[in-house]
């Protein structure tokens, strides 16, 4: 049996942090020696430490340590969420495209094509018919030209790596000219003015937070000036009394000083599909108003794996391939397959397989109906209409009508906390005392896992 001892902490006063045991002596137990066998020694000790400085903080604070056994399992349990790493789970969150659930799931074709290159050898950089070194995003880039009609094409790891690269090749030590309603956050405190100042360009605000006129753009053109810069403010609007300049406007200044006129338009929208808002621009627009470059993000509303595509004027797309930085920032074999398969889906007219328009187009007759019969199986709980949301920094304020399933419970952030950790992981939005399970984003094939989950947490709670 275990040799852990837990002592009497009720007789001796206030709680001392000479109770609480050594590392070693929780690893040499039976279970923590299970424990090492399982997730490995390295990484249980280090979760013990943790586990035990958390106890130490606590113990500071006039709270008494828990007994060995519950130290040890909370380590292994921290252990454990590391070493099985990153896991499928089921969003019934009604967010699409969820940025901390992995944005837009990839298709079938997809994942396949990623599993195969990653278990064998590839031609990632050969050219089969020469045998010669090739280029690994040739035949992705050769795809977005065919889709877009771009004169060129440069595919990176991430949108931010699209903007840093074209900022540092093309306007380093220039000012750049951007609209004050566009200096955008983009999540976790990242910040266009702190790109553009790791890129070694100047950022240059032009007009006013709510109203920027193409004069504005106009006046601030000088001789340092590099480049125009317009960003889509992709995860918020600005409405009321608000005026931005078109891109046919810009680019019309950017050609008579003989300067560039980069497009960040954000989410990815290839080109322009039924039931998209109007203010949601498109690659293949951008490009025909005038922009020399455009650069998305391949994870959001593209469907695909994360990546920055970078679209336009072939002599400045060849400055960016040049630049040191585009290696550093080069995708790995991995994304650019799965990136060829979902570029595949467009060229076939098969955008319907891509997960993520699934979900967008998804009619609410049909969720409603599922709706219905998971909550048939659930004593108590209801359906209602909600609204679904894009997500991912995507269509800022537009949302879909969905159907969800609402279960009402005591302790309704501890039942969240239970499916979250469960298996599979539920993700679900809480709202006073509701769970709240919007089946936009659910699968229909995962109906069955969301409904044993929910059983399974609910009596467990």
């Amino acid at each position: 049996g275990s040799t852990l001892t837990s002592m009497s902490r009720t007789a001796e006063g206030p709680p001392s942090l000479r109770h609480l045991p050594s590392v070693d002596a929780l690893l040499r137990t039976e279970a923590g020696n299970k424990g090492a066998e399982k997730l490995g020694r390295s990484l249980l000790k280090l979760a013990v430490q943790r586990v035990l400085d958390d106890a130490r903080n606590a113990a500071k604070r006039g709270v008494g340590p828990p007994s060995d056994e519950i130290l040890l399992a909370r380590a292994v349990r921290l252990a454990a969420l590391n070493w099985y790493g990153v896991s499928w789970v089921v969003n019934a969150t009604g967010v699409v495209l969820h940025t901390g659930l992995g944005r837009a799931p990839l298709p079938e074709r997809a994942a396949t094509a990623v599993a195969q290159v990653a278990r064998n050898y590839s031609d990632l950089e050969v050219d089969r018919e020469t045998g010669r070194r090739g280029r690994r995003t040739t035949r992705a880039e050769t795809m977005l030209l065919a889709l877009t009609g771009a004169e060129a094409a440069l595919v990176v790891n991430n949108n931010a790596a699209a903007l840093l690269l074209a900022l540092a090749a093309l306007a380093r030590r220039r000012d750049v000219l951007v609209s004050r309603g566009e200096l955008i956050e983009i999540g976790d405190e990242f910040r266009l003015p702190d790109i553009m100042a790791a890129s070694g360009s100047k950022l240059v605000e032009v007009g006013t937070t709510n109203r920027t006129r193409v004069s504005d753009f106009a006046s601030a053109v000088t001789e340092r000036t590099g480049m125009l810069l317009k960003v889509h403010p992709s995860n918020y609007r600005v409405v009321g009394f608000a005026e931005t300049p078109r891109p046919d406007e810009l680019a019309g200044i950017a050609r008579e000083h003989a300067i560039p006129f980069l497009y960040d338009l954000g989410s990815g929208l290839l080109d322009r599909y039924p039931g998209i808002p109007e203010e949601e621009p498109s690659a293949v627009e951008a490009l025909a108003q005038g922009a020399d470059l455009v650069c998305f993000s391949g994870d959001k509303l593209l469907g695909g794996p994360q990546a920055g595509i970078l679209l336009g004027r072939a002599d400045l797309v060849q400055r960016l391939r040049r630049h040191p930085i585009a290696r550093a920032v080069r995708v790995d074999k991995l994304q650019i397959t799965a990136l060829e398969a979902v570029l595949r889906c467009y060229t076939t007219d098969r955008r319907d397989e891509l997960p993520a328009w699934r979900m967008l187009e998804m009619p609410a007759s049909i969720l409603e109906r599922r709706a219905r019969a998971i909550a048939s199986n659930l004593p108590g709980a209801e359906i209602r209409r909600c609204e679904s949301t894009v997500g991912g920094g995507s269509l800022p304020g537009y949302t879909m009508p969905s159907w969800c399933v609402v279960v009402s419970v005591m302790r309704a952030d501890s039942i969240a906390a239970r499916l979250r950790t469960g298996k599979p992981p539920v993700f679900c939005r809480v709202e006073d005392d509701q769970l709240v399970f919007d089946l936009r984003t659910v699968p229909a094939e995962d109906d069955r896992h969301l409904l044993r989950a929910i059983v399974y947490a609910l009596e467990q709670g």
